[in-house]
């Protein structure tokens, strides 16, 4: 039993550790609990053996022992030596049971029974909360709410979620258990096992909530995604926003409203985060805090934290449906007519280069989903994706994705250099997730160079904003190309604009689908084949309008027809209404 003393900017506290080792750092895992930027998760820890003191770097990050950096571990540590960690100075003293502080004391034999690192973790929030010489605990969640299964019991339940959470934290590390080496259903059927434990040795951890209930939501904070879980098995949630531990909102039909459930902590916010990056060898940390990556499913993530996310990490899941949509979703939604998209389905089978524009989450990455069903299963596709989300059925089929940086900085490869060398891989067509910067003007080129047929997305708000968009991508090439080389390059590529929109009713639709015409007198033409065209709202605020043909024929037909290709040119000229 040992007694460490933390020190910074003249505040002092004192945690005592009844087990071997002490770990210090900024996650709520560790005995002793610090803030900063200089703070690892989990920084350093303080062990004791044959009656005495050591100390051992555990995050990589410089841990001091009297101004000169530690290598392994050291000691044994005298009662004046000092550990310093960021702005924090920590010394450590072996202590008999009478010599404690009378409130770590106390905290001490209230956990009395449990043994090691998890009788430290147990102890009441006042010994632990003690070392925050920064920051001050948080209590687990407000009340907003709860769970179907668990009603007016919200803040009960996750303070109860955040206790079991940490007991199972500190029996692993107390029974040295390597998480890294079960699979998912193993580790889940472990942290059941340990979580069924503490409830058998203290039953009035329950209270009066449901034992099943409680035990499910334990293991989903521990080993999934905690709250999260229910509202990905939610199929009317489309997207899930955690602004901080205890404030979560959703998406549904396209509105915006609160979740009345919650995370435990920040820490378990965090934990979810890293449970989603890690399997795809992306990292998230004070050097890297901002991610992106996909759920197994393919739904979108995003996770920034702190020291850039002020209220804690922020967590952003857009969904994908559990099944692939078709063209009758689209229809059926109000999103087009199916004249759009068996005009669409004709301009992909025909190998016409079709650029999707719209704005954040108008439905692009769907809608390029449902062109890619129409390639021919006879076809090489090679995808190239900042985060894999496309889900291509043809059996010739290659997907890439980007890699960010290790923490080196190395390893780095990006959107531009899979579309590169994709053009190496004998494609027959390129389809890009989205077109962000340089690749922009190598995926012009592919088009121009015998890749007909190929697709991507671009954010843009309207079909000659989208033209003015690829120019500056173009130009963030680095490429000291002339205007009017850009234009004709975009010219003679894109055959299609399918222009995406998401309405302030919150249904998405395809206000136009334009023929890229050519060039004339050095500016791009533009000609609208269909349009939606809007007419008010509905009694119950939708928004009413139409589609309609613009009575234009694309050019391309004129080649169709002339290779024997029977066409329906009767589509733009036919009104059909498809009311929203």
């Amino acid at each position: 039993m040992f007694k460490v003393t933390v020190s910074t900017r003249g505040k002092t506290s004192q945690v005592v550790c009844n087990a071997p080792v002490c770990l210090i750092g900024k996650s709520d895992e560790n005995l002793v609990v610090l803030q900063g930027w200089a703070v690892q998760r989990k920084h350093a820890a303080i062990l004791s053996h044959d009656d005495q003191l050591f100390v051992r770097e555990e995050g990589g990050a410089p841990t001091l022992l009297n101004g000169l950096r530690i290598s392994g571990e050291q000691g044994p540590l005298r009662p004046d030596d000092v550990i310093e960690i960021g702005s924090y100075k920590i010394t450590a003293e072996l202590v008999r049971g009478d010599n404690l502080p009378t409130a770590t004391r106390e905290a001490v034999q209230l956990t009395g029974g449990l043994a090691g690192a998890a009788a430290a973790a147990r102890a009441p929030e006042p010994a632990r909360a003690s070392a925050r010489a920064e920051a001050p605990a948080t209590d687990a969640a407000a009340g907003r709410g709860a769970e179907a299964a668990l009603a007016g019991n919200t803040q009960k339940i996750f303070g109860t979620l955040r206790l079991i959470h940490e007991r199972v934290i500190s029996r692993l590390d107390f029974r040295r258990i390597d998480v890294t080496k079960f699979g998912e259903s193993e580790l889940r059927a472990k942290t059941r096992e340990l979580i069924e434990e503490i409830i058998e040795e203290d039953p009035s951890i329950l209270g009066d909530l449901s034992r099943e209930v409680l035990v499910e939501a334990a293991v989903n904070e521990a080993v999934g995604l905690g709250p999260l879980e229910s509202l990905l098995a939610d199929d009317s949630v489309t997207e899930i926003m955690v602004n901080r531990f205890d404030q979560i909102f959703v998406e549904r039909a396209g509105k915006l409203q609160p979740s009345p459930i919650v995370f435990s902590s920040d820490q378990a916010v965090q934990s979810a985060i890293e449970r989603i990056v890690a399997p795809l060898g992306r990292r998230i940390d004070e050097s890297s805090p901002m991610v992106d990556g996909r759920l197994k499913d393919g739904s979108r993530v995003n996770a920034v934290i702190q020291p850039l996310s002020l209220k804690g990490p922020s967590l952003t899941i857009r969904k994908f449906a559990k099944r692939k949509l078709r063209a009758e979703d689209m229809v059926a939604y109000g999103s087009a007519t199916m004249e759009m998209m068996d005009f669409l389905k004709l301009a992909v089978q025909q190998r016409k280069n079709v650029l999707i524009s719209g704005g954040t989450g108008s439905g692009k990455t769907t809608l390029l989903n449902i062109l890619s069903n129409y390639i021919s299963d006879d076809e090489r596709v090679v995808t190239v994706e900042d985060a894999a989300e496309l889900k291509l059925s043809q059996p010739n089929l290659v997907s890439l994705e980007a890699r960010p940086a290790n923490v080196e900085g190395k390893g780095l490869v990006t959107i531009r250099d899979l579309v590169r060398n994709c053009l190496r891989m004998r494609p027959d067509r390129i389809v890009v997730g989205e077109c962000r910067s340089g690749e922009a003007l190598d995926m012009l080129q592919a088009m121009n160079t015998g890749h007909d047929g190929s697709l991507t997305t671009v954010h843009a708000n309207s079909p000659r904003d989208t033209l003015a968009r690829l120019e500056v991508m173009v130009l963030m090439a680095g490429m000291e190309l002339p205007v009017s080389a850009i234009r004709q390059q975009i010219s003679s590529a894109i055959d299609l604009i399918v222009q995406q929109q998401r309405m302030s009713d919150g249904t998405r639709k395809i206000t136009h689908i334009t023929e890229v015409t050519g060039m004339e007198n050095g500016v791009i033409q533009l000609q609208d084949l269909f349009l939606f065209k809007q007419h008010g709202y509905d009694g119950n605020g939708k928004i009413r309008g139409e589609y309609a043909p613009t009575g234009r024929i694309p050019e391309f037909y004129e080649d169709l027809a002339a290779r024997g290709i029977d066409v329906d040119r009767s589509i733009f000229f036919r009104k059909e209404e498809s009311r929203g």
